[in-house]
């Protein structure tokens, strides 16, 4: 299946006998080998010896060790700055994409104001005799003294009612408490759709269902670390009332509300090990039902329990799963005991913080993920309803929701406490409307102080942001005017009107504050979009002047082993300097104009560029920097700006796929479809390729260059079978990436996956290497031992996860199961990272030497006859060489990957040996094509493993293959080898289609892998270029958080670790070449 063996694929010579010895050492053989050319065209040039300046006649011997020497030196030299280069071109996209995030990703300012029980936001009632005392109730008579809080995480709304369509879910019926009781003593509790404000990270929810305040986008990459809430909230005002509060279950409260909680009876635990589903909730089960006995009851005041189980099983099966009925009865077995010993003091308030889609995943994205459940229950009956159709909880979450922010002046009114400063919520009416429904005067009441509230609150935000009356103000000052005659006629009969307009002004506030918060600062998103746009110009001008002229070929003359030791110094020097990049000058360039710019920074403060003094600096170097390199580029490669065009349909292609995508992305149908695009790409090419393969002259390259070209199409169209469909793509797309549509656990034929893989890839990558009889050497015990192994150590992790979920062995402890699968994948990841890692590091190239006995001929005389050395594997030693790195990192990656996404990358390793070979067949190895189609390659495969451009797709148990808990830089890079696996692998295999059949004679190698490199990352720098400008263009469109913002944010990650792989890449680039320059010596390369 691989390419034809080529007649360059050996290499074969002449040796006396004396030395076919050792046959163990290849550079000792070839060593020998070269020793013997050296010595035999010395001889032959006896006759007229030549002598140096000195003359002193030169040693053969010592002329190739010094040629040896200095052609390392010079490789070392050029890579260091080459590596200099590539950092700095990291650094200026992380700044760019910085500087845009700071104008883009706005947080709400947070004022230090706070409410006090003194100082209520209006005058209260007369009748209200306990005005303003913590005994009475600080604003409003308070209706208990003690709250139970419990939070079901992703608690969804139709979880909690009868729904007789889902009646085949595994869900239904399992958590009957709640409506029953609702049914049975209307006046004791109500149930209510629960809406919480995208995204539904649980650290957003918290912030929300203590403060009253909105999210901002941003606010979800602090989910892993949980940052300390600073502004008003509940807690802090209960704790200013001398409550006891007891926090038992999910540790994001303890990060946020740091002692806040009763050290001594609180308990927290790990929240993100999505594979754990009972820890958290019989740990907490455990410590609640004590504190609610008689003899526990001083206590504590408020207990917050925050059960996990009900969201783990989400996300590890999906919700029409066994584990979720279990996880829901277990709830409902637990509020039923809850319910029976709570008194008519305490307040029972249960709520999901969010809900979950399909597969149990949740990031905001579908009305699902944002339909929780709130049901408050008390034992002495003060709820109501305002009409008798409202008895019972509404059948669907679209009839009777409130806010998940209604809850904060709700709780806070009921236990007396004042009402968080920046609150924007509304007090729940059937908290206050009474028992008979008619309550309506204080119903009015509550509505007044929590408008007054709102309306101090923003008051106090357009002051801080120095922002004038505008008409949405101003039309807010006249619903608080209407609000406040309609409260001053009063009377009985007009209370329900106050309600209403005072409900009016609060939810007219609620959308002029979302409006605000919108606002982005287009100043800094224009600076960020302009140092990446002058970083990436650097990085064309640089790459197309490095590339222009120059490829990878084969002298004739320096033919390796029959190459001439004797070459004159100047020649020599010359071959050392037009084996060098431009990148020495562009990175002194930069530090010489760095620090300039660093000199003249003051100048930048007198601009208003928001931002602290250290980001004016930081602005200041970037760009100075930048310029400098710009400069040097266009100094040194000055003809790179004329000839910049395509000139061939590869590089036309090129060129049309990177803006079809650049451009593509301003529309949310293209962004939405990316995958099915991506796939006419690949299509594309290999179609163009087939036909470019017709016309080779040799008939078994035609051949072949139509077979890859036929298997490269072919693979892209299996691979599209594996799908994880998002809601807008919706009723045309079907998911096979789980078992089905409503679950996140892999079917039973999909365990197969990793085993086919195991058992034919490694066959695949040795027919590859055999092609160049390059199977030879480490190649038979890397790829068909340790990478096999490798492979079915993951298809063994895998199956035992599913046995594990399935439960097929039910006697089993199912953590035994778990540490099983800890130790495969710790195992897995040591010996790749460390005796992999190591052993590439030192390993020969791919090739073996065969000594063969040749009689002597009769025209030889007695003593002339000697032996034939063959190396195998000789033409393609740098390509199969480095390929083991690719293999390195693959075992890695599939190890994270589910089994369905485990058999698409074996398929994305296949096409890429094809397109290794198209390219060498069709003598494309130094086109941009090539770099570019493995972008494309990286970027179809991220939608293969599972992924989309959404927050729900994220894969969160990838963060516990090999850990058991939670460990901060490892699981979050977990996580993103998941996510991005595809991309990393695409990325370090660029190099590999560069050295791909090149000889260790190749000229201008290190130039030519640069170039790849840098186009593979202009292509990504464009992407994510065009995503930041559409993101600033597109900032009032109403796809922008569902679709625009997404894509901004993965291509930004992206872009970012395709980097990182980059300089990698180069790090195994420089490991292969020392390798084969030390084994086979050393020329420019």
């Amino acid at each position: 299946m691989a390419a034809q063996t080529s007649d360059q694929a050996v290499i074969s010579f002449k040796v006396p006998r004396a030395v076919a010895g050792n046959t163990t050492s290849i550079a000792a053989q070839y060593a020998r080998a070269k020793a013997l050319k050296s010595t035999s065209q010395s001889e032959i040039n006896s006759e007229a010896p030549a002598a140096d300046h000195a003359g002193i006649a030169k040693d053969p011997k010592n002329e190739i060790k010094i040629i040896n020497e200095k052609a390392r030196e010079s490789f070392i030299h050029e890579w260091n700055w080459l590596a200099g280069f590539f950092l700095w071109l990291m650094i200026i996209h992380g700044c760019g994409l910085y500087f845009f995030s700071q104008g883009y990703l706005l947080t709400r300012l947070v004022l230090p104001q706070k409410s006090e029980c003194s100082s209520p936001p209006i005058a209260l009632p007369q009748s209200f005799k306990g005005v303003s005392t913590y005994g009475a109730g600080c604003w409003h008579p308070k209706s208990f003294e003690k709250a139970i809080i419990i939070v079901i995480d992703a608690l969804r709304y139709d979880f909690t009612v009868p729904n007789h369509k889902e009646s085949e879910a595994a869900y239904f019926n399992a958590l009957t408490v709640m409506y029953e009781t609702v049914v049975r003593e209307p006046q004791n509790a109500f149930l209510l759709p629960f809406i919480a404000d995208p995204p539904t990270t649980t650290m957003q929810r918290l912030k929300g269902l203590t403060t009253g305040t909105l999210p901002t986008f941003v606010d979800v990459g602090s989910s892993f670390t949980g940052v300390v809430i600073e502004e008003d909230n509940l807690l802090l005002q209960l704790k200013d009332a001398g409550k006891k509060i007891v926090h038992l279950g999910d540790d994001t409260w303890t990060a946020l509300f740091p002692q806040v909680f009763e050290e001594k009876i609180s308990k927290a635990y790990d929240s993100f090990n999505v594979w754990d589903l009972h820890t958290v909730d019989n740990g907490i089960t455990e410590h609640i039902m004590p504190l609610l006995q008689n003899d526990k009851k001083k206590e504590w005041d408020v207990i917050i329990a925050h059960y996990l189980g009900v969201d783990h099983a989400g996300h590890r099966y999906g919700p029409n799963h066994p584990a979720m009925a279990s996880k829901l009865h277990q709830m409902d077995a637990i509020l039923r005991n809850v319910t029976s010993v709570i008194d008519d003091k305490t307040l029972l308030v249960v709520m999901g913080d969010h809900g979950m889609d399909e597969k149990g995943d949740h990031g905001g994205e579908s009305d699902d993920e944002i339909q929780a459940a709130l049901w408050m229950y008390s034992k002495k009956g003060m709820f109501g309803r305002t009409s008798a159709g409202q008895l019972l909880p509404p059948q669907t979450a679209k009839e009777r929701h409130v806010n998940q922010i209604d809850l904060v002046p709700t709780i806070a009114l009921l236990l007396g406490i004042p009402i968080p400063f920046n609150n924007l919520g509304q007090p729940i009416q059937e908290a206050f409307i009474g028992k008979r429904g008619n309550d309506w005067g204080t119903l009015a009441t509550v509505a007044r102080i929590t408008a007054a509230g709102t309306k101090r609150y923003q008051t106090a935000y357009n002051l801080a942001r120095g922002m004038n009356d505008t008409l949405i103000g101003q039309n807010l000052d006249k619903l608080w005017l209407l609000a406040e005659q309609a409260f001053v006629r009063g009377g009985k009969q007009k209370n329900r009107e106050v309600y209403a307009a005072f409900s009016a002004f609060s939810n007219e506030t609620l959308t002029f504050c979302r409006s605000i918060w919108a606002q982005f600062d287009v100043t800094r998103m224009w600076l960020g979009i302009g140092v990446m746009a002058l970083g990436m110009l650097v990085l064309l001008l640089f790459v197309n002047g490095n590339f222009r002229g120059h490829s990878v070929d084969s002298d004739p003359k320096l033919n390796c082993i029959a190459a001439e030791p004797k070459l004159e110094s100047q020649n020599r020097d010359h071959t050392f300097m037009t084996s060098q990049t431009s990148s020495k000058q562009v990175v002194q360039g930069t530090i010489i104009s760095s620090l300039i710019g660093l000199v003249l920074g003051a100048v930048t403060l007198r601009f208003d560029i928001g931002g602290s003094v250290m980001d004016k600096a930081l602005f200041t170097l970037v760009v100075s920097g930048t310029l400098g390199a710009l400069h040097q580029t266009v100094r040194f490669r000055w003809m790179a700006i004329s000839n910049y065009f395509p000139t061939t349909i590869w590089s036309w292609l090129s060129v049309i796929f990177t803006l079809s995508q650049a451009f593509g992305f301003a529309s949310n149908s293209y962004t939405i479809w990316e995958d099915s695009i991506l796939l006419l790409f690949i299509s594309t090419f290999g179609i163009v390729s087939m036909i470019s393969s017709l016309r080779i002259e040799k008939a078994s390259n035609r051949a072949l260059g139509v077979y890859h070209s036929l298997v490269f199409t072919l693979l892209g169209w299996v691979a599209s079978y594996s799908k994880l469909c998002r809601e807008e793509q919706m009723p045309y797309c079907r998911s096979t990436y789980y078992a089905s549509s409503t679950t996140s656990t892999s079917a039973s034929w999909q365990l197969l996956l990793p085993f086919i893989a195991a058992i034919i890839l490694p066959s695949i990558i040795k027919t590859f290497y055999q092609g160049s009889l390059s199977y030879e050497g480490l190649a038979p015990l890397w790829i068909g031992w340790a990478f096999r192994i490798g492979l079915i150590c993951n298809a063994v992790f895998w199956t035992l996860d599913a046995a594990d979920d399935g439960k097929w062995l039910p006697s089993l402890d199912p953590m035994l199961f778990k540490q099983i699968r800890v130790v495969i994948a710790q195992t897995i990841f040591a010996v790749v990272l460390g005796a992999g890692l190591a052993a590439f590091v030192y390993a020969p190239p791919c090739v073996s030497i065969q000594i063969s006995e040749k009689p002597a001929s009769s025209t030889e005389t007695v003593g002339k006859s000697g032996s034939t050395m063959t190396i195998l594997g000789f033409a393609n030693m740098h390509g199969t060489r480095y390929f083991l790195l690719v293999l390195n990192l693959l075992v890695c990656i599939l190890l994270l990957q589910k089994p369905m996404g485990a058999g698409a990358l074996a398929l994305m390793i296949w096409q890429v040996l094809a397109l290794a070979e198209i390219l060498d067949l069709n003598s494309l190895t130094s086109s941009p094509v090539g770099p570019v189609m493995l972008a494309l390659l990286g970027s179809f495969y991220f939608f293969k493993t599972g992924h989309q451009t959404t927050p729900s797709s994220i894969q969160w148990e990838s963060a516990f293959i090999p850990l058991h808990t939670v460990r901060y830089l490892f699981s979050p890079l977990l996580i993103v080898l998941n996510s991005f696996g595809a991309q990393a692998l695409s990325a370090l295999a660029v190099p590999g289609l560069v050295l791909w059949k090149q000889k260790p004679c190749a000229k201008h190698l290190t130039r030519s892998v640069l170039c790849a490199l840098a186009w593979h990352i202009s292509y990504y720098s464009i992407i994510s270029l065009m995503t930041s400008i559409w993101a600033a263009w597109l900032r009032r469109h109403l796809m922008l958080y569902r679709i625009f913002s997404p894509k901004f944010i993965t291509s930004a990650l992206v872009l970012l670790l395709v980097d990182i792989v980059v300089l990698l890449a180069l790090v195994g680039f420089r490991a292969n070449r020392l390798s084969i320059g030390s084994t086979f010596g050393w020329i420019s390369g």
